[in-house]
């Protein structure tokens, strides 16, 4: 992308400086001194343009959907229009972003992007990686210092201290190394809430009142209370066993690998998902013919249809999964307070080492992540939350702000408060992996297809076929 912003600095500073020094008596430059003031200009010009080639015209972004892009399309002011097909979008400058999408799911993503990561150095300029997103479920193995994939914010010359001082803490430390430098940035931060059917609510509780609704699921001992009450009017609390997993797994105490270890450690949290799962599978709390999360029976259950009551979703949750699979009227949802608080997701920005488009990048990650004004547009626009204090603060209170599909309902009074108590938990390399296999071989324990034991035994080796270097599993006692 070429250094329009900087060319217009550099050629005014030299301006300023130059006229500031050679003024004539009379306030105007003599013409010896014009000539020279217009010498230094060209040459600062050329000088600039030098830089300015060296980035270029393809800006490489790899993802896993098209949320992004979105966010760029709505804020970035650079952007002219994106093909139909949604994979270039064409900028002021006439450089292209070039979006290449692969699936989250199975570590697809993770195993294209590291393919093209171990090749950076000796990629064509036009085919390197420039700017890459990660999750939080594997974003410590894009910022871990050694690996040095990620560029340092501060190499890009951005201050986090001052450009990001708004932004929740705890993403920030979530996008830094083992020393505390900041490799990435995010958007969003993810705060996790309770959506819930209105018609439900209503037909059991006599009422829809988020705060009302708040006090029936204030904790999972007053849930299961309310999912007695569900059952007996036929309705089942949730989906799947896979949608309370994140409120438990943001609860461990440690990572499940520690650094430099070859050991999975499986938290008595995640222990307890599967203790209290089982409990509420076999107790009817759950349609018992939905395995796990992200399939079309799981899509299903968000429809008119149904008679699940609630999802735990953080916004973008609402926005890319809940919303698309409703087929009723708007404002037939609403949400309140989760049972325990959580935090799930943050897609994580980061400029590529070797990229050849650290300007570009640089603009992209500071026009997403560090502008209030832009950060409040996105939230206004799709209610997603976003990673600015004072936005999130501003719309919390704003009495107009008002959610269509949510009935009415400002949703940042209730992702707020989350937002400020978010502790995010231990991270590590393996996350992904770990809280997809222990879902996936222990939904076969909660569907009666295998004993405990069994499970236990299918998730060790799942885990070691998905990842070779692990020797060793452990189970709390």
């Amino acid at each position: 992308m070429k250094k329009k912003l900087v060319s217009t600095l550099v050629i005014a500073s030299v301006t300023v400086s130059l006229l500031a020094g050679c003024g004539s008596a009379a306030g105007s430059p003599s013409e010896a001194e014009t000539a020279t003031t217009e010498e230094a200009i060209e040459e600062a010009t050329e000088e600039v343009a030098e830089v300015a080639s060296d980035e270029g015209k393809v800006i490489n972004i790899y993802c896993w959907n098209d949320e992004f892009r979105t966010r760029v399309e709505a804020v970035y002011d650079q952007v002219v229009e994106t093909s139909e097909d949604g994979t270039v979008t064409t900028l002021k400058d006439g450089s292209e972003i070039h979006w290449v999408v692969n699936p989250n799911q199975d570590g697809v993503y993770q195993a294209k992007l590291d393919e093209v990561l171990m090749n950076q150095e000796n990629a064509a300029a036009d085919d390197k990686v420039d700017i890459f997103l990660s999750e939080t479920d594997y974003v410590f193995k894009y910022t871990d210092k050694d690996a040095n994939v990620a560029i340092p914010l501060t190499d890009l010359g951005i201050n986090p201290d001052e450009d990001f001082a708004d932004q929740y803490e705890f993403t920030r430390a979530t996008a830094s190394d083992s020393d505390g430098v900041q490799r990435g940035s995010t958007w969003q931060a993810c705060p996790g809430l309770l959506v819930y059917r209105r018609d439900i609510a209503k037909d059991v509780f006599g009422t829809d009142d988020p705060e009302e609704i708040g006090k029936k699921v204030a904790d999972w001992a007053t849930m299961k209370s309310a999912g007695e009450e569900l059952k007996a009017k036929g309705y089942y609390t949730f989906a799947s066993y896979a949608d309370t997993f994140r409120l438990y797994g943001n609860s461990i105490s440690d990572s499940w690998v520690a650094p430099g270890s070859t050991t999975i450690k499986v938290d008595q949290e995640i222990m307890n998902w599967i203790n209290d799962s089982k409990e509420w599978i076999d107790g009817g709390y759950f349609d018992p013919t939905v395995k796990g999360q992200w399939n079309d029976d799981w899509n299903k259950t968000m429809g008119s249809q149904s008679k699940v009551f609630a999802f735990l979703f953080p916004a973008w949750g609402i926005d890319f999964v809940l919303n698309p699979n409703w087929d009723g009227e708007a404002g037939s949802w609403a949400v309140t307070n989760p049972p325990q608080e959580y935090n799930w997701g943050g897609s994580y920005v980061h400029a590529a080492t070797g990229t050849d488009n650290p300007q570009a990048a640089k603009n992209i990650i500071l026009a997403l992540t560090a502008n209030e004004a832009n950060l409040t547009k996105i939230s206004k626009e799709t209610s997603d939350f976003t990673n600015d204090k004072s936005a999130m603060a501003g719309l919390a209170s704003d009495t107009t702000f008002a959610s269509e599909f949510l009935g009415g309902q400002n949703p940042f009074t209730k992702f707020a408060p989350v937002a400020e108590n978010i502790k995010i938990a231990p991270l590590s390399a393996y996350d992904q992996g770990c809280v997809e296999l222990i879902q996936n071989t222990f939904g076969d324990y909660f569907q009666g297809e295998v004993d405990f034991d069994k499970a236990k035994a299918n998730f060790e080796t799942a885990i070691m076929e998905r990842y070779p270097e692990i020797t060793e599993v452990q189970w709390p006692e």
